[in-house]
């Protein structure tokens, strides 16, 4: 296995610099058709999501995916060193794992992530940008975060990046039943955020989203009020509460639309909760008395109380990463030789059919009972010639002297022609 993977996350780089590499899903087919153009690339996908952009890749001899990083944001190295993390082979699989099982997350357990992993690995296999060691990495990937699911309860008492956002307004206003909450935006993490703001008795829920329809279907699900998108800023200051989560690239709240807010609520407080990368609200408007901003990297000291309860089950999930990295990079070198024992056989099988052919010609007319005869030896002495170099071949496939026996047998069996 050659895998290769660099990104940022939460951990290792503020927000600015994350939205400096955000992707919107429709540019993530542009982005993958460009990596797996970069020399050496094979195989190649995109995660982008509000706490991480992750670049993984399976490659011929490595590949510089700094520099694809760095050349197709339009970012310099300098701005980016201290923020990279970088893994290769096992590491990368680890990392992957770790990812779709939610180890890596902000909120440790919550199960959007695993739903995120599979729409890139879909686009991209889409594209035909996966197919054979990717295919073979993400696949066992989704299975192992299911295997953890099953075996630990590390998601029992796990909130998702919406939940938390919902618990940062309790913590501010205390009860939500007298509060008046806009949710900008209509995708998953909006109707997550719905979903637990209802669930916690919030008073009056808006919803606005430039495609309106899917406003309304989300306003009559939750028992709320569909606004059109282009009426948002002359209706939003009924808010106590605005949680945005849309896709826009810029800004939807500037400090100048806080102060026309504040002066249409006779400068009662308003508090944004901002859980979109790139950001929907300018950080700016933070400046402004009555006017209260967080965004995603604030939850996550919310996020970080919930997770003590979690930690036991953590460490038991990491056990079971451990035990799956093995077992696969077991596998993966057993699939290595694979071709190598396929060659063998299909030289071996052409040099048997030559040979009854060439000796059918001297024996005259065969009775079928002969000629199965012909067959069965032939067949028996051909695979127990073949026996050793192939069991050798799979039970030192794992082994330190895999290479060196691979080259062997290739180099005896003339096998290195193609």
């Amino acid at each position: 296995m050659n895998f290769q993977l660099i990104g940022v996350n939460h951990n290792s780089a503020p927000l600015d610099v994350r939205e400096r590499l955000a992707i919107p899903e429709a540019q993530l087919p542009d982005a993958i058709r460009t990596l797996v153009q970069q020399p050496g690339v094979d195989e190649g996908m995109v995660l982008s999501t509000c706490n991480r952009v992750e670049v993984l890749t399976s490659t011929r001899q490595g590949s510089d995916l700094r520099e694809f990083l760095c050349s197709y944001f339009g970012v310099s190295p300098d701005a980016l060193h201290s923020h990279i993390y970088e893994f290769q082979q096992r590491d990368a699989v680890r990392h992957v794992f770790r990812v779709a099982s939610s180890l890596d997350s902000m909120v440790v357990g919550e199960p959007q992530i695993l739903g995120q992993v599979k729409e890139a690995y879909a686009i991209a296999r889409g594209m035909g940008a996966v197919h054979s060691a990717l295919e073979a990495l993400l696949s066992r990937a989704f299975a192992v975060a299911k295997r953890i699911r099953t075996e630990t309860a590390i998601g029992s008492s796990s909130v998702s990046i919406s939940a938390v956002a919902v618990q940062l307004a309790q913590k501010i206003f205390g009860s939500l039943s007298d509060k008046t909450v806009y949710v900008v935006g209509a995708g998953k993490m909006a109707e997550l955020a719905a979903r637990h703001l209802i669930g916690n008795g919030v008073g009056t829920i808006f919803f606005s989203n430039r495609t309106h329809e899917r406003a309304v279907q989300l306003a009559e699900a939750f028992g709320g009020q569909a606004i059109p998108f282009d009426q948002l800023h002359d209706t939003v200051n009924r808010a106590d509460i605005v949680l945005t989560s849309t896709g826009a690239t810029e800004p939807l709240f500037r400090r100048e639309h806080g102060e026309r807010l504040l002066s249409k609520r006779r400068n009662r407080p308003m508090f944004f909760i901002d859980i979109a990368v790139p950001r929907n609200v300018d950080p700016e408007m933070n400046r402004l008395d009555g006017m209260f901003v967080y965004d995603v990297d604030d939850l996550q000291a919310v996020a970080s109380s919930n997770s003590a309860e979690r930690k036991k089950e953590a460490e038991r999930a990491e056990q079971i990463i451990e035990l799956e990295v093995e077992r696969f990079a077991t596998r993966m070198k057993s699939l290595a030789v694979v071709p190598t024992i396929l060659s063998l056989q299909e030289q071996c099988e052409t040099i048997r059919q030559a040979e009854i052919d060439r000796i059918r010609g001297k024996l005259g007319k065969l009775t079928p009972e002969q000629e199965a005869a012909i067959e069965a030896m032939t067949r028996g002495i051909v695979n127990k010639l073949l026996h050793t170099p192939i069991t050798t071949l799979k039970s030192t496939a794992a082994g330190p002297e895999a290479a060196t026996i691979h080259d062997i047998i290739r180099r005896i069996f003339n096998l290195n022609k193609s």
